[in-house]
C-alpha cells in the first residue's frame, strides 16, 4: 500500500488513496497494525480517500483502535491537503463526504502545496438525545465525579461526541491520562462513550486545550475537540465567539458565526511517504 503520513499540529494520518476501493475488507484490523506506534506506521488514525457519489471525494477514517469514526477535524484538514496535492480534486474549495455529514474545506495553497485549510464543521448539537447523553436538556456545566476530582462539564456533538472539562490551570499529561480514560469510556452517561477536552480559558478570546480522544488516548491536537471547546466557553460565558485555541504545538483558530456554523482554521503539513504490506 502506498501511503503518505500527513500531521495537523501533531495529530497525525496515514492516508491512502483508495477510490478504486481495494482496501474494504478487516480495515478495523489493519488500522490497529499500521497505527501502532512501535510495530507499524504510527499514527492517530487510517484514512482512505474514496469516490463520493454526493461530494466531490469521501473521507473514510479509522481511530488507531480500529474504531471507524465519523469525522475528524485535523484530519479532514489533512485529507484535503493530501487530495490537493496528488491531483485527485485540484480546487482550493472542495466538499468531503464524511460519516458525520458533507464537508466544505477551504484551503490556503502557496506555491502550489496545500499549507492549511478552513473547515465548515456545521452547527453543533446541544440536545442530549442526539449527542448521546443520559438524560434530558442541554448538558451544560454540570458536575461529573472521576477518580478523586469532581469537574464541571458540557457535551455537545460536533460530528463526534466531545465532552469538554472546564479547569483552573492546564493539564499535565499525567491528568489527562488518569482522568480522561476514566470519562472516556463512562457509556453509564455517554452512551456512545465520549471525547474528553480539558480546557483551560486564559482570556476571553484565549483557550488551552488537551484531548483525551475517543479511540486514541491522548493526542497532540483536535479539531473537533477544540471547536467543541470553543463552543461550550462561549456558552458559558467564558468567552466570545471567536478565539484562539492553544495546544501542544501550535493554535487553531475557532470562530461561532452568526449562522451557527462553526468554523476551524488550521494547518496541515506532510511528514512523510512511503510503502507497507499490509
Amino acid at each position: 500500500m502506498i501511503f503518505s503520513k500527513l500531521n495537523g499540529l501533531g495529530n497525525d494520518f496515514v492516508i491512502t488513496d483508495d477510490r478504486e476501493n481495494k482496501y474494504t475488507e478487516n480495515l478495523d484490523e489493519m488500522a490497529r497494525k499500521l497505527c501502532h506506534r512501535r510495530t507499524g506506521i504510527g499514527a492517530d488514525g487510517l484514512v482512505f480517500v474514496r469516490k463520493s457519489e454526493t461530494c466531490d471525494v469521501r473521507m473514510q477514517i479509522f481511530n488507531s483502535d480500529g474504531s471507524e469514526a465519523e469525522m475528524c477535524g485535523n484530519g479532514v484538514r489533512c485529507f484535503a491537503k493530501y487530495v490537493y496535492d496528488k491531483g485527485i480534486f485540484k480546487h482550493e474549495r472542495m466538499s468531503v463526504e464524511t460519516l458525520a455529514g458533507p464537508m466544505i474545506i477551504d484551503l490556503t495553497v502557496k506555491d502550489g502545496v496545500a499549507v492549511a485549510a478552513k473547515v465548515d464543521m456545521g452547527v453543533p448539537e446541544t440536545r442530549r438525545e442526539f449527542i448521546p447523553v443520559v438524560g434530558t436538556g442541554e448538558c451544560q456545566l454540570e458536575k461529573l465525579a472521576a477518580v478523586d476530582k469532581e469537574f464541571t462539564f458540557s457535551t455537545i456533538l460536533l460530528g463526534v461526541p466531545h465532552t469538554v472539562v472546564f479547569m483552573d490551570h492546564l493539564p499535565t499529561a499525567e491528568e489527562v491520562f488518569k482522568y480522561g480514560s476514566v470519562i472516556e469510556p463512562m457509556t453509564s452517561l455517554f452512551p456512545r462513550k465520549t471525547n474528553v477536552n480539558f480546557t483551560h480559558v486564559l482570556d476571553d478570546h484565549t483557550i488551552e486545550v488537551r484531548t483525551y480522544e475517543r479511540g486514541c488516548g491522548p493526542t497532540l491536537a483536535c479539531g473537533t475537540g477544540s471547536s467543541s471547546a470553543a463552543v461550550c466557553c462561549a456558552m458559558a460565558g467564558y468567552t466570545g465567539k471567536k478565539v484562539e485555541v492553544q495546544l501542544e504545538l501550535g493554535s487553531l483558530h475557532i470562530e461561532w458565526a452568526e449562522n451557527g456554523h462553526v468554523f476551524m482554521t488550521g494547518p496541515a503539513a506532510l511528514s512523510f511517504e512511503g510503502s507497507v504490506e499490509v
